[in-house]
């Protein structure tokens, strides 16, 4: 058996695609951190699902405590933006889990309803099903990664729409922004001058490394945020490690 775990903040435009993806589970464990939207209210029309609170403590030490009040040790750890495709439901139906391994999916990433095939967001694979007694995420404030000696690869897709506006790209850069300056204070060095470099190169990376060029306009108002939050990850790392920026 597996149980669902999924963190949640104000998560309201998102979470019914979510929750209905996963109305096959006996168990899902719905971890908030201080939703003030109708995330709580939705969730509570899922009989499989259990509403617990916590405050933010980072991404890693979240996931870890909701996979600790599930029931079931096989975790299968899912944002509030992610839906289970219909062919990847079926592939858990079919597959031997064993308790060493972590297992992989590719996912797809949507942006205004169009799959974007490049600015690193494609191929991506993320691990994010495990057993507990084995495995376990990173306690990592932000990026946080599964650790597990083993891992295998599962061939159908979870599908992700991170940003449905402007405003999510706008909320979204101030709070990774600021979790990676905490997460990195004292152990990196930053300035005015390294922040603008790393968001000169983050631009580059993503429109023409990546191929963000031949994703539309998609392609380069993405690639323009992954710029703006790599200089703002650096000007407030700065700020800080006190230095003068």
């Amino acid at each position: 058996m597996i149980s669902v775990c999924i963190l949640t903040k104000n998560a309201a435009a998102t979470l019914k695609a979510t929750l209905d993806s996963v109305r096959s589970f006996d168990e899902v464990i719905l971890l908030d951190n201080g939703s003030t939207d109708d995330t709580i209210a939705i969730a509570k029309t899922f009989p499989n699902v259990q509403i617990h609170m916590s405050p933010f403590i980072g991404f890693g030490p979240l996931r870890n405590e909701a996979a600790r009040l599930a029931r079931h040790d096989w975790i299968l750890s899912l944002d509030s933006d992610e839906v289970l495709s219909p062919a990847l439901l079926a592939e858990l139906e079919t597959i031997q889990l064993h308790p060493q391994n972590a297992y992989f999916f590719p996912r797809h990433n949507y942006y205004n309803k169009k799959r974007i095939k490049g600015c690193g967001w494609d191929p991506e694979q993320i691990a994010r099903l495990y057993n507990r007694n084995f495995a376990k995420f990173s306690s990592s404030q932000v990026h946080e990664k599964l650790e597990a000696n083993h891992f295998t690869r599962l061939s159908s897709p979870i599908l992700h729409t991170p940003y449905r506006s402007t405003a999510d790209f706008l909320a979204k850069m101030q709070h990774y922004s600021t979790l990676f300056a905490e997460q990195y204070r004292g152990k990196r060095r930053s300035s005015f001058a390294i922040a603008m470099a790393h968001a000169v190169y983050a631009f580059f990376r993503s429109y023409i490394l990546k191929r963000g060029l031949f994703c539309g306009k998609e392609g380069f108002l993405i690639s323009l945020y992954n710029a703006n939050t790599t200089l703002y990850k650096y000007l407030k790392l700065a700020e800080l490690n006190n230095l003068k920026i």
